[in-house]
Protein backbone atom coordinates (compact mmCIF):
# COMPACT_ATOMS: atom_id res chain seq x y z
CA UNK A 1 0.00 0.00 0.00
CA UNK A 2 1.37 3.33 -0.71
CA UNK A 3 3.41 4.86 1.43
CA UNK A 4 2.18 2.54 4.61
CA UNK A 5 5.83 1.33 5.41
CA UNK A 6 6.48 5.04 5.31
CA UNK A 7 4.44 6.40 8.02
CA UNK A 8 5.43 3.14 9.97
CA UNK A 9 8.93 3.72 9.76
CA UNK A 10 8.55 7.72 10.73
CA UNK A 11 6.71 6.14 14.08
CA UNK A 12 9.38 3.37 14.64
CA UNK A 13 11.83 6.24 14.52
CA UNK A 14 9.81 8.07 17.35
CA UNK A 15 9.55 5.19 19.33
CA UNK A 16 13.34 4.35 19.35
CA UNK A 17 14.13 7.76 19.90
CA UNK A 18 11.60 7.92 22.96
CA UNK A 19 13.14 4.37 23.92
CA UNK A 20 16.69 6.26 23.80
CA UNK A 21 15.80 8.82 25.91
CA UNK A 22 14.21 6.55 28.99
CA UNK A 23 17.77 4.52 28.85
CA UNK A 24 20.03 7.27 28.79
CA UNK A 25 17.24 8.69 31.72
CA UNK A 26 17.79 5.36 33.70
CA UNK A 27 21.26 4.97 33.42
CA UNK A 28 22.42 8.26 33.97
CA UNK A 29 20.19 7.70 37.21
CA UNK A 30 21.71 5.31 39.47
CA UNK A 31 23.41 5.78 42.50
CA UNK A 32 26.73 5.09 41.49
CA UNK A 33 26.74 7.20 39.15
CA UNK A 34 27.29 9.91 41.27
CA UNK A 35 31.13 8.67 42.46
CA UNK A 36 32.34 10.21 38.99
CA UNK A 37 33.52 13.67 39.42
CA UNK A 38 32.82 14.33 35.69
CA UNK A 39 29.03 16.17 35.04
CA UNK A 40 28.93 13.30 32.02
CA UNK A 41 25.85 11.05 33.98
CA UNK A 42 24.29 14.39 34.88
CA UNK A 43 24.20 15.57 31.42
CA UNK A 44 23.28 11.88 30.24
CA UNK A 45 20.08 11.55 32.23
CA UNK A 46 19.14 15.36 31.50
CA UNK A 47 19.31 14.63 27.77
CA UNK A 48 17.60 11.13 28.31
CA UNK A 49 15.08 13.18 30.57
CA UNK A 50 14.31 16.11 27.74
CA UNK A 51 14.24 13.53 25.00
CA UNK A 52 11.87 10.96 25.97
CA UNK A 53 9.46 13.85 27.19
CA UNK A 54 9.47 15.37 24.07
CA UNK A 55 9.09 12.05 21.57
CA UNK A 56 6.31 10.74 23.83
CA UNK A 57 4.34 14.02 23.43
CA UNK A 58 4.34 13.66 20.07
CA UNK A 59 1.80 10.97 19.86
CA UNK A 60 -0.43 12.33 23.00
CA UNK A 61 -3.23 14.11 23.04
CA UNK A 62 -3.30 17.41 25.64
CA UNK A 63 -5.55 17.68 27.82
CA UNK A 64 -7.31 21.21 28.25
CA UNK A 65 -6.46 21.48 31.73
CA UNK A 66 -8.78 23.80 32.60
CA UNK A 67 -10.54 22.89 35.87
CA UNK A 68 -12.16 26.41 37.17
CA UNK A 69 -12.72 29.55 36.84
CA UNK A 70 -12.97 32.59 39.21
CA UNK A 71 -16.72 33.94 39.05
CA UNK A 72 -18.18 37.30 39.74
CA UNK A 73 -18.97 36.20 43.44
CA UNK A 74 -15.21 35.81 43.82
CA UNK A 75 -15.56 31.52 43.78
CA UNK A 76 -13.79 28.99 41.85
CA UNK A 77 -16.08 27.38 39.84
CA UNK A 78 -15.46 23.86 38.59
CA UNK A 79 -15.54 23.57 34.85
CA UNK A 80 -16.09 20.57 32.76
CA UNK A 81 -15.56 20.12 28.62
CA UNK A 82 -18.78 18.94 27.70
CA UNK A 83 -19.49 17.62 23.65
CA UNK A 84 -22.63 19.15 22.26
CA UNK A 85 -22.46 17.44 18.94
CA UNK A 86 -20.38 14.61 18.18
CA UNK A 87 -18.71 13.70 14.48
CA UNK A 88 -16.82 11.52 13.18
CA UNK A 89 -14.13 14.22 12.27
CA UNK A 90 -14.95 16.84 14.89
CA UNK A 91 -16.69 17.66 18.28
CA UNK A 92 -18.52 20.83 18.97
CA UNK A 93 -17.45 20.79 22.81
CA UNK A 94 -18.70 22.93 25.78
CA UNK A 95 -17.00 24.54 28.37
CA UNK A 96 -19.39 24.55 31.06
CA UNK A 97 -18.90 26.39 33.72
CA UNK A 98 -20.73 24.82 36.89
CA UNK A 99 -22.91 27.13 39.79
CA UNK A 100 -22.83 30.19 37.61
CA UNK A 101 -25.45 31.97 35.46
CA UNK A 102 -25.78 31.35 31.77
CA UNK A 103 -23.54 34.31 30.03
CA UNK A 104 -24.92 36.73 27.82
CA UNK A 105 -21.73 36.29 25.25
CA UNK A 106 -21.87 33.00 23.59
CA UNK A 107 -18.67 32.40 21.71
CA UNK A 108 -17.87 29.59 18.77
CA UNK A 109 -14.11 29.47 19.03
CA UNK A 110 -13.13 27.84 15.60
CA UNK A 111 -9.88 26.06 16.26
CA UNK A 112 -7.72 25.27 13.27
CA UNK A 113 -7.21 22.08 11.95
CA UNK A 114 -3.60 22.34 11.12
CA UNK A 115 -1.82 19.74 12.53
CA UNK A 116 -2.16 20.87 16.51
CA UNK A 117 -5.28 20.05 18.10
CA UNK A 118 -7.57 22.23 19.29
CA UNK A 119 -6.10 22.90 22.99
CA UNK A 120 -3.31 24.82 21.10
CA UNK A 121 -6.49 27.59 22.08
CA UNK A 122 -5.93 26.25 25.66
CA UNK A 123 -5.07 29.81 26.99
CA UNK A 124 -7.67 31.33 24.56
CA UNK A 125 -10.23 29.61 25.89
CA UNK A 126 -9.29 30.13 29.67
CA UNK A 127 -9.14 34.45 29.19
CA UNK A 128 -12.77 34.33 27.37
CA UNK A 129 -14.48 31.84 30.25
CA UNK A 130 -14.53 34.14 32.76
CA UNK A 131 -16.68 36.43 30.29
CA UNK A 132 -18.07 34.16 28.35
CA UNK A 133 -19.89 30.92 27.30
CA UNK A 134 -17.15 29.32 25.28
CA UNK A 135 -17.72 26.39 22.73
CA UNK A 136 -14.98 24.78 20.43
CA UNK A 137 -14.33 23.15 17.55
CA UNK A 138 -12.34 19.37 18.56
CA UNK A 139 -11.31 18.02 15.65
CA UNK A 140 -10.26 14.32 15.80
CA UNK A 141 -6.81 13.07 14.98
CA UNK A 142 -7.51 11.47 11.46
CA UNK A 143 -5.04 8.37 12.24
CA UNK A 144 -7.75 7.43 14.90
CA UNK A 145 -10.74 7.62 12.41
CA UNK A 146 -11.72 4.50 9.98
CA UNK A 147 -11.42 4.56 6.33
CA UNK A 148 -15.22 3.32 6.52
CA UNK A 149 -16.20 6.59 8.01
CA UNK A 150 -16.01 8.08 4.85
CA UNK A 151 -13.85 11.15 2.93
CA UNK A 152 -13.42 14.76 4.89
CA UNK A 153 -12.21 17.71 2.68
CA UNK A 154 -12.72 21.70 2.47
CA UNK A 155 -16.21 20.88 1.66
CA UNK A 156 -17.02 18.51 4.60
CA UNK A 157 -15.72 20.92 6.67
CA UNK A 158 -17.78 23.97 6.05
CA UNK A 159 -20.81 21.76 6.12
CA UNK A 160 -19.69 21.14 10.05
CA UNK A 161 -19.42 24.48 10.48
CA UNK A 162 -22.47 25.05 9.33
CA UNK A 163 -24.23 22.54 11.43
CA UNK A 164 -22.52 23.57 14.47
CA UNK A 165 -23.90 27.11 13.77
CA UNK A 166 -27.10 25.90 13.19
CA UNK A 167 -26.89 24.16 16.96
CA UNK A 168 -25.90 26.78 18.67
CA UNK A 169 -28.41 29.71 17.24
CA UNK A 170 -28.10 33.43 15.81
CA UNK A 171 -26.69 34.75 18.98
CA UNK A 172 -23.85 33.26 18.54
CA UNK A 173 -20.21 34.91 18.17
CA UNK A 174 -17.58 33.21 15.67
CA UNK A 175 -14.30 33.74 16.47
CA UNK A 176 -12.08 32.15 13.76
CA UNK A 177 -8.41 31.56 14.72
CA UNK A 178 -5.74 31.10 11.18
CA UNK A 179 -6.38 28.24 8.99
CA UNK A 180 -10.36 28.45 9.55
CA UNK A 181 -10.98 31.92 8.63
CA UNK A 182 -11.60 31.58 5.40
CA UNK A 183 -13.84 28.41 5.79
CA UNK A 184 -15.55 30.21 8.84
CA UNK A 185 -15.95 33.12 6.45
CA UNK A 186 -17.73 30.77 3.62
CA UNK A 187 -19.67 28.40 5.80
CA UNK A 188 -21.65 31.96 7.23
CA UNK A 189 -22.02 33.07 3.36
CA UNK A 190 -23.83 29.45 2.86
CA UNK A 191 -26.04 30.07 6.16
CA UNK A 192 -26.61 33.76 4.32
CA UNK A 193 -27.96 31.87 1.28
CA UNK A 194 -29.92 28.99 2.92
CA UNK A 195 -30.66 29.84 6.28
CA UNK A 196 -29.84 33.39 7.25
CA UNK A 197 -31.78 33.05 10.42
CA UNK A 198 -28.85 31.08 11.77
CA UNK A 199 -26.47 33.22 10.93
CA UNK A 200 -23.88 33.91 13.87
CA UNK A 201 -24.61 37.70 15.11
CA UNK A 202 -20.71 38.57 14.49
CA UNK A 203 -17.78 37.12 12.81
CA UNK A 204 -13.89 37.92 14.03
CA UNK A 205 -11.25 36.75 12.01
CA UNK A 206 -7.89 36.37 13.18
CA UNK A 207 -4.60 35.61 11.31
CA UNK A 208 -6.40 33.97 8.86
CA UNK A 209 -5.33 33.70 5.28
CA UNK A 210 -8.72 34.68 3.13
CA UNK A 211 -6.41 35.97 0.51
CA UNK A 212 -2.77 34.22 0.69
CA UNK A 213 -1.39 36.44 -2.53
CA UNK A 214 -2.06 39.76 -0.66
CA UNK A 215 1.04 39.22 1.15
CA UNK A 216 3.74 36.46 0.35
CA UNK A 217 4.74 34.26 3.14
CA UNK A 218 6.84 31.04 3.31
CA UNK A 219 3.46 28.82 4.01
CA UNK A 220 1.90 30.45 0.59
CA UNK A 221 5.23 30.47 -1.41
CA UNK A 222 5.93 26.56 -0.31
CA UNK A 223 2.39 26.10 -2.09
CA UNK A 224 3.05 27.93 -4.93
CA UNK A 225 6.13 25.97 -5.74
CA UNK A 226 4.90 22.30 -5.96
CA UNK A 227 2.53 21.26 -8.09
CA UNK A 228 -0.26 19.17 -6.46
CA UNK A 229 0.85 16.16 -7.46
CA UNK A 230 5.07 16.72 -6.33
CA UNK A 231 2.62 17.70 -3.01
CA UNK A 232 1.03 14.46 -3.03
CA UNK A 233 3.74 12.90 -3.51
CA UNK A 234 6.31 14.57 -1.05
CA UNK A 235 3.62 14.57 2.04
CA UNK A 236 0.68 12.05 1.58
CA UNK A 237 1.10 8.84 3.51
CA UNK A 238 -1.14 6.29 4.88
CA UNK A 239 -1.95 5.22 8.30
CA UNK A 240 0.28 2.52 9.77
CA UNK A 241 -1.24 -0.78 11.27
CA UNK A 242 -1.02 0.93 14.88
CA UNK A 243 -3.36 2.92 14.70
CA UNK A 244 -7.63 2.96 14.14
CA UNK A 245 -7.40 4.69 11.11
CA UNK A 246 -5.31 1.88 9.18
CA UNK A 247 -4.80 2.50 5.39
CA UNK A 248 -6.27 5.90 5.26
CA UNK A 249 -4.49 8.23 3.21
CA UNK A 250 -3.45 11.28 5.58
CA UNK A 251 -0.68 14.36 6.26
CA UNK A 252 1.33 12.75 8.90
CA UNK A 253 1.48 14.87 11.94
CA UNK A 254 5.37 13.95 12.31
CA UNK A 255 6.17 14.78 9.03
CA UNK A 256 3.85 18.62 9.96
CA UNK A 257 6.21 18.65 12.63
CA UNK A 258 9.37 18.29 11.04
CA UNK A 259 8.75 21.23 8.84
CA UNK A 260 7.25 23.62 11.45
CA UNK A 261 10.82 23.07 13.38
CA UNK A 262 12.81 23.00 10.36
CA UNK A 263 11.25 26.78 9.94
CA UNK A 264 13.12 28.13 13.22
CA UNK A 265 15.74 25.36 13.59
CA UNK A 266 18.36 27.15 15.16
CA UNK A 267 15.61 29.03 18.15
CA UNK A 268 14.20 25.26 18.57
CA UNK A 269 17.78 23.95 18.57
CA UNK A 270 18.96 26.63 21.71
CA UNK A 271 16.01 26.07 23.47
CA UNK A 272 16.33 22.09 23.94
CA UNK A 273 20.00 22.57 24.78
CA UNK A 274 19.19 25.06 27.25
CA UNK A 275 16.39 23.17 28.73
CA UNK A 276 18.86 20.27 29.17
CA UNK A 277 21.52 22.52 31.03
CA UNK A 278 18.15 23.34 33.25
CA UNK A 279 17.64 19.83 34.07
CA UNK A 280 21.13 18.62 34.78
CA UNK A 281 21.87 21.87 37.19
CA UNK A 282 17.81 20.90 38.60
CA UNK A 283 16.57 24.57 37.72
CA UNK A 284 13.71 22.41 35.38
CA UNK A 285 10.20 21.78 37.07
CA UNK A 286 7.47 19.62 35.41
CA UNK A 287 5.24 22.64 33.77
CA UNK A 288 7.90 25.20 33.67
CA UNK A 289 7.87 27.40 30.71
CA UNK A 290 9.64 25.05 28.07
CA UNK A 291 8.07 21.90 28.97
CA UNK A 292 4.01 23.99 29.11
CA UNK A 293 5.31 25.28 25.51
CA UNK A 294 6.66 22.33 23.91
CA UNK A 295 4.31 19.97 25.15
CA UNK A 296 1.45 21.34 23.08
CA UNK A 297 3.73 22.18 20.03
CA UNK A 298 4.94 18.89 19.75
CA UNK A 299 1.45 17.13 20.24
CA UNK A 300 0.47 17.17 16.33
CA UNK A 301 -2.18 15.22 14.80
CA UNK A 302 -2.89 13.36 10.85
CA UNK A 303 -5.25 15.59 8.75
CA UNK A 304 -7.06 13.81 6.18
CA UNK A 305 -5.11 13.79 2.53
CA UNK A 306 -8.14 15.12 0.73
CA UNK A 307 -8.86 18.40 3.33
CA UNK A 308 -5.50 19.02 3.23
CA UNK A 309 -4.79 18.96 -0.48
CA UNK A 310 -8.11 20.66 -1.00
CA UNK A 311 -7.45 23.51 0.97
CA UNK A 312 -4.25 24.19 -0.35
CA UNK A 313 -5.44 23.67 -3.74
CA UNK A 314 -8.51 25.66 -3.26
CA UNK A 315 -7.46 28.13 -1.17
CA UNK A 316 -4.06 28.76 -1.95
CA UNK A 317 -3.76 28.28 -5.20
CA UNK A 318 -6.73 28.57 -6.80
CA UNK A 319 -7.54 31.25 -4.20
CA UNK A 320 -11.26 30.60 -4.62
CA UNK A 321 -12.35 32.30 -1.56
CA UNK A 322 -10.09 35.40 -2.18
CA UNK A 323 -11.90 35.45 -5.72
CA UNK A 324 -15.72 34.84 -4.40
CA UNK A 325 -15.71 31.53 -6.08
CA UNK A 326 -15.68 28.97 -3.60
CA UNK A 327 -18.54 26.08 -3.95
CA UNK A 328 -20.23 23.47 -2.05
CA UNK A 329 -21.76 20.36 -3.62
CA UNK A 330 -21.91 22.28 -6.44
CA UNK A 331 -23.18 25.43 -5.38
CA UNK A 332 -21.71 28.57 -5.68
CA UNK A 333 -20.79 30.47 -2.28
CA UNK A 334 -21.52 34.17 -2.34
CA UNK A 335 -19.55 35.92 0.12
CA UNK A 336 -21.65 39.03 -0.45
CA UNK A 337 -24.56 37.60 0.72
CA UNK A 338 -23.55 38.41 4.07
CA UNK A 339 -25.40 41.33 5.07
CA UNK A 340 -26.07 41.52 8.63
CA UNK A 341 -23.30 39.67 10.39
CA UNK A 342 -20.59 41.93 11.49
CA UNK A 343 -17.10 40.90 10.74
CA UNK A 344 -14.02 41.52 11.91
CA UNK A 345 -10.27 40.91 11.32
CA UNK A 346 -7.12 41.07 13.51
CA UNK A 347 -3.95 41.19 11.87
CA UNK A 348 -0.55 40.83 13.52
CA UNK A 349 2.37 43.29 12.07
CA UNK A 350 5.07 40.21 12.80
CA UNK A 351 2.95 37.67 11.55
CA UNK A 352 5.36 35.30 9.26
CA UNK A 353 2.49 32.90 8.98
CA UNK A 354 -0.28 34.87 7.44
CA UNK A 355 1.01 38.67 7.25
CA UNK A 356 -0.29 41.79 7.35
CA UNK A 357 -3.19 41.99 4.15
CA UNK A 358 -4.04 38.02 3.77
CA UNK A 359 -6.99 38.07 6.82
CA UNK A 360 -8.14 42.23 6.14
CA UNK A 361 -9.38 41.00 2.39
CA UNK A 362 -12.21 39.77 4.32
CA UNK A 363 -13.59 43.02 4.64
CA UNK A 364 -13.60 43.79 0.71
CA UNK A 365 -15.70 40.43 -0.23
CA UNK A 366 -18.24 41.45 1.93
CA UNK A 367 -19.66 43.65 -0.56
CA UNK A 368 -23.13 43.37 0.82
CA UNK A 369 -22.09 44.55 4.45
CA UNK A 370 -22.17 48.23 5.39
CA UNK A 371 -19.02 49.91 6.46
CA UNK A 372 -20.70 50.04 9.82
CA UNK A 373 -20.67 46.48 10.44
CA UNK A 374 -17.31 46.17 9.35
CA UNK A 375 -13.68 46.74 11.74
CA UNK A 376 -9.98 46.03 11.33
CA UNK A 377 -7.36 45.86 13.62
CA UNK A 378 -3.24 45.23 13.45
CA UNK A 379 -1.81 44.79 16.44
CA UNK A 380 2.17 46.30 16.11
CA UNK A 381 4.74 44.09 16.79
CA UNK A 382 2.40 41.09 17.40
CA UNK A 383 3.13 37.52 15.56
CA UNK A 384 1.22 35.07 14.71
CA UNK A 385 0.84 33.24 18.04
CA UNK A 386 0.57 36.52 20.09
CA UNK A 387 -2.70 37.27 18.45
CA UNK A 388 -4.75 34.76 19.54
CA UNK A 389 -3.07 33.50 22.98
CA UNK A 390 0.32 35.77 23.29
CA UNK A 391 0.21 38.73 25.76
CA UNK A 392 -0.65 40.65 22.88
CA UNK A 393 -4.18 39.26 23.02
CA UNK A 394 -4.47 39.58 26.57
CA UNK A 395 -3.55 42.75 26.91
CA UNK A 396 -4.72 44.56 23.57
CA UNK A 397 -6.68 42.00 21.08
CA UNK A 398 -9.07 40.19 23.74
CA UNK A 399 -10.63 43.60 24.66
CA UNK A 400 -11.38 45.03 21.41
CA UNK A 401 -12.90 41.79 20.21
CA UNK A 402 -15.55 41.51 23.29
CA UNK A 403 -15.77 45.51 22.76
CA UNK A 404 -16.76 44.91 19.28
CA UNK A 405 -18.87 41.77 20.62
CA UNK A 406 -21.16 44.07 22.99
CA UNK A 407 -21.71 46.69 19.94
CA UNK A 408 -23.14 44.58 17.83
CA UNK A 409 -25.30 42.62 20.75
CA UNK A 410 -26.79 46.15 21.57
CA UNK A 411 -27.49 46.89 17.56
CA UNK A 412 -29.03 43.52 17.67
CA UNK A 413 -31.17 44.15 20.88
CA UNK A 414 -32.23 47.44 19.43
CA UNK A 415 -33.43 45.89 16.18
CA UNK A 416 -35.12 43.26 17.54
CA UNK A 417 -37.35 45.93 20.15
CA UNK A 418 -37.92 48.23 17.27
CA UNK A 419 -39.53 45.47 15.34
CA UNK A 420 -41.90 43.76 18.30
CA UNK A 421 -43.07 47.15 18.40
Amino acid sequence: MKNLATYDLMESVRNTNQWLGATALALGSYPISGLMPNPFMQMMAAWGEVTERSFARMVAKPDWNIHTVVGDDGRDHMVSVDVCVNRPFGDLVHFRVHGRPTMERKILLVAPMSGHYATLLRTTVASLLPDCEVYVTDWHNARDIPVSEGKFDIEDYTLYLVDFMKYLGPDTNAIAVCQPAPITLAATAYLAQEEPEAQPRTLTLIGGPINPDAAATDVTDFGNRLTMGQLEQLAIQRVGFKYRGVGRLVYPGLLQLSSFMSMNAESHSNAFYQQILRVAKGEAADHDKHNRFYDEYLAVMDMTAEFYLSTVERVFKGLEIAQNKFTVNGKHVDIGKITDVAVKTVEGSEDDISAPGQCVAALDLCTGLPDEKKANHLEPGAGHYGIFAGKSWRNNIRPLVLEFIDANARTQRKVTRLKSV
